[in-house]
């Protein structure tokens, strides 16, 4: 059976059974305490938790996961997967635990020729809380399953809570037996290998508190409206029913595995260690494509780190399969192969999803071939200096700054004999994972300080009136003070509003929120910003400014016209670049991000090169003439399924509803999904000035612009500079960038010759450094601060002419300068002072300890530096202690 089969039945049956089918969310959560959705639940913890009314009593669904804090456990494992599905029925105050029993046990053990997945009653187990007697009397009333089949466990296993003060409740397991060669007999509760678990039911019935822990809270009472939440793995149900080991091996995966084995030449199930990588690539590769393809791109922090470090594992795997170079082009498309059936959009959107991940490899390739060869130096100075082992410390820089992996560190050290301080390096991976904790339960407070929004939210949603309107009245629903809700707020306080209706544009879709005035009797609130803290509920941040507002009492939102207007011409123009871009550089160059305030807009796209000045002029002039054609603006409300039928852009890292607003802009020509502000017809944009364009990353471009009157005052300012040149220059304006280049090249000759000048008058000082040479035991030493040059080339050049000047005998020169306003000494050594031992870079490394940095190099030259100029002295004291304490 395959596992799209699997999934449609599952949705088919629940269906059936009056359940809403709800769509997969994004796996891009809105959740401030989690990067992604890493559950069946997450979407629906708003409803769960009361914060906000569900729109459906029953509802069914299969839902994207990303999950890696058990990274470490891909491969070796028969589940454990980063990208999951979970398949899940939800009831909200609707049947509880004898219609989920009734439901799961149906599903699961109706023939396949009815539509059921058509599992042997005999093969399932089930498990339920030690304490839940209703759960464990209706698995045998109502699904017959014999009592030695049911088990108890305990609250670490068998009782669900989010980890906060709020619903909870018992749950029930069902496992399926996979049979003797999988380990001991005896139930889950024996051996969960042998019996794996196939269908979590959660019956939300409990409120609890003063969480402790995992399994140390105090409930305190029932739910006055019970829930169900259930979920079934859909990679675990696919495994056991094709047949096959483990999830690597379904037909959603599988494929990606093969072409591995195809590309490194090895067999799979030859090697243990090799099966491992094998499993590790498939799954790394389906989950880089997942999250590719929910806008999440590859960067240095939160998502698009795991998303990086996904990749990269991918390619390391590989590495240590015995291929060396590209192979995404392979591993990404059969992946996409495997999976469009389930989602589409692979296939669709598959140009712009391959363009991140095939520059991600490339760039990896490129940090293992660098990272390379900062392992060697440090492995050189490592033996130089006579240890055994490359310190933590540089193993953790490679591994955190250059994304070089700690076993590839390892393997270059034991080459080269040496071994890595693997203690330092995890103490140092323990800081940073104790910091990312720290970050994490910060997020998770700010999702409990939610639960305040829930009886607000339970009001209804706040009407934003702010398309046609710029004041509403209203009254005030809510107040809170420091995340609590309270009564009033007085002058001088900071505090939150919720009104029932508000004309005032709470941002999102990359347009910042409106500025204006709250009013109403006796009082005045200056909006500092506003948010949507939960679905459908509006915040105002606002600071009394005169008087007293209390909950119940009239209230007006005024927005600022004049910031409005800007804002809604840099939202239109940020339409119309977008649209100058696809007619450019084609359909490939899509929306990865934007920001929009007064007068301004930045504009995030997928593009792998810089654009010329001529591109960039032609964006410009087709923009700038769709403004002067003064096309129409029009907003249209329609169902997601009419807009996206009429070729509106849905633009990646936004979320929509079923209800979608439609921005026409010239008609089809410009024409996205967006719940934004709006001009009303283009001419009212003004002008758009491209003052900007630049990386954001390796597959993406950034434009910023000028919009309106901030464009105008900014090329008014640029014809002033201009005006000023030809004035001071004595040079006509079409003539200026000639004269500039000439001025700059006569600058540069001049430079030239100022700095030949300079290095002549620096070797003439070589006869007498050389004739000022002391003599330590046989060396001569050379030792001296020649104050200041102008670059370490040049200290560098007289260092090796005073050295070929004491070629006769064995010679150490150590100059020191300054270069700039840093500290700088060179070292240098003839053939004769290294056959005595003496070597360059230890000299300078003890030089660089003297002025407080570092430093080292070869053994016939190096340089050390540092920051404390002053000490200069005592750096070349240091170089002729070292040269005494080597030929003692």
């Amino acid at each position: 059976m395959k596992t799209a089969d699997i999934a449609k039945r599952y949705l088919d049956y629940f269906e059936k059974n009056d359940h809403t089918i709800v769509p997969s969310a994004s796996l891009v959560t809105d959740d401030p305490s989690l990067l992604f959705t890493v559950a069946g639940m997450v979407p629906f913890i708003p409803y769960l938790t009361g914060v906000v009314p569900a729109p459906f009593s029953r509802a069914a669904d299969v839902q994207k996961c990303i999950r890696t804090n058990d990274i470490e456990e891909v491969g070796h494992t028969a589940r454990h997967g980063t990208f999951f599905q979970m398949l899940g029925n939800w009831s909200f105050g609707d049947y509880f635990k004898e219609g989920a029993i009734g439901y799961a046990w149906e599903l699961l053990t109706s023939s396949e020729s009815d539509g059921g997945l058509g599992f042997a009653e005999r093969d399932l187990w089930v498990t339920v809380y030690e304490d839940d007697d209703e759960a464990a009397l209706l698995w045998q009333k109502v699904a017959g399953v014999p009592a030695e089949r049911i088990q108890r466990l305990g609250k670490d296993d068998n009782y669900w809570s989010t980890g906060q003060p709020g619903p909870a409740g018992p749950c029930s397991e069902i496992y399926f037996d996979r049979g003797p060669a999988y380990g001991r007999d005896g139930g889950p509760a024996v051996d969960d290998n042998r019996f794996t678990e196939i269908w979590n039911l959660v019956f939300m019935q409990d409120l609890i508190t003063n969480v402790r822990s995992k399994v140390d809270f105090d409930i305190v009472g029932e739910l006055p409206m019970k829930n169900i939440d259930t979920g079934m793995g859909l990679e675990r149900v696919a495994f056991i029913k094709q047949g096959v080991e483990n999830m690597y091996e379904i037909d959603q995966v599988r494929p990606v595995l093969d072409r591995a084995v195809e590309l490194s030449g090895r067999r799979y199930g030859a090697e243990h260690e090799d099966d491992v990588r094998f499993r590790v690539i498939a799954d790394h590769v389906r989950s880089s494509l997942m999250l590719l393809s929910d806008g999440v791109t590859p960067s240095n922090e939160g998502r698009g780190y795991i998303l990086r470090r996904l990749m990269r594992r991918s390619v390391r795997a590989m590495r240590l399969l015995g291929v060396d170079g590209p192979t995404f082009p392979e591993l990404f498309s059969a992946s996409r192969d495997a999976m469009k059936s389930a989602y589409p959009e692979l296939e669709t959107d598959y140009p712009r999803l391959s363009a991140y991940a095939y520059a991600e490899e490339e760039t990896f390739l490129r940090t293992l071939a660098s990272g390379s060869s900062i392992l060697d130096l440090a492995v050189t100075q490592t033996k130089d200096a006579g240890g055994t082992q490359v310190s933590g410390t540089e193993a953790f820089l490679l591994h955190d700054t250059y994304g070089f992996p700690i076993d590839l560190t390892l393997e270059v050290a034991a080459e080269a004999g040496l071994s890595v301080d693997r203690a330092a390096f995890d103490a140092l991976m323990l800081e940073q994972r104790t910091r990312a904790k720290t970050d994490a339960k910060s997020r998770k407070r700010a999702l409990a300080d939610h639960s305040v929004y829930r009886d607000f939210r339970a009001l209804g949603e706040t009407v934003f009136t702010g398309y046609t309107d710029l004041e509403t009245e209203s009254r005030v629903l809510g107040l809170l003070v420091d995340g609590v809700s309270v009564d009033r707020a007085g002058v001088g306080q900071v505090a939150e509003v919720i009104l029932a209706e508000t004309a005032l544009y709470a941002e999102s879709g990359g347009q910042v929120a409106d500025k204006g005035i709250i009013v109403g009797p006796g009082y005045e609130l200056d909006v500092l910003d506003v948010q949507k803290p939960v679905p459908g509920l509006v915040s105002h941040t606002v600071e009394v400014t005169a008087g007293e507002v209390a909950v119940g009492v009239a209230a007006t939102s005024v927005v600022d016209a004049a910031n409005r207007r800007a804002a809604r011409q840099a939202h239109s123009a940020t339409h119309l670049v977008h649209a100058a871009l696809r007619d450019t550089l084609g359909s490939s160059a899509t929306q990865a991000g934007s920001l929009n305030r007064a007068g301004y807009l930045r504009f995030d796209f997928t593009w792998g090169q810089a654009l010329s000045a001529q591109t960039r002029s032609e964006i410009e002039e087709i923009a700038n003439n769709a403004v002067r054609d003064n096309l129409a603006v029009e907003t249209r409300v329609l169902s997601l399924d009419e807009a996206k039928a009429a070729g509106a852009m849905a633009l990646f890292g936004e979320k929509y509803g079923d209800v979608v607003r439609m921005v026409d802009i010239g008609g089809p020509w410009s024409r996205e999904l967006c719940a934004g502000t709006h001009v009303g017809s283009s001419a009212e944009i003004g002008l758009i000035s491209l003052v900007g364009e630049s990386s954001v990353g390796a597959s993406n471009r950034r434009i910023e612009s000028l919009v309106g009157l901030d464009a105008f005052r900014e090329l008014a300012a640029e014809r002033a500079i201009v005006s000023q040149l030809t004035t001071s220059l004595k040079t006509p304006r079409d003539q200026l960038p000639d004269r500039i280049a000439e001025l700059s090249a006569s600058l540069k000759a001049a430079e030239k010759k100022i700095a030949a000048f300079e290095s002549r008058a620096l070797l003439e000082r070589v006869p007498a450094l050389a004739e000022a040479a002391e003599s330590i035991g046989a060396v001569r030493v050379v030792a001296a601060d020649v104050s200041a040059v102008a670059s370490q080339d040049d200290l560098r050049q007289l260092v090796v002419g005073v050295r070929d000047r004491l070629s006769a005998a064995p010679a150490v020169v150590a100059l020191g300068a300054r270069v700039g306003d840093r500290p700088v000494v060179i070292v240098a050594t003839n053939d004769d002072a290294r056959g005595r031992g003496i070597k360059a870079g230890v000299l300078a490394k003890a030089a660089a300890a003297a002025l407080g940095g570092g430093g080292g190099g070869r053994d016939d030259i190096a340089q050390g530096g540092g920051a404390d100029a002053a000490a200069l002295p005592e750096a070349l004291e240091a170089v002729r202690a070292g040269i005494g304490a080597a030929i003692a």
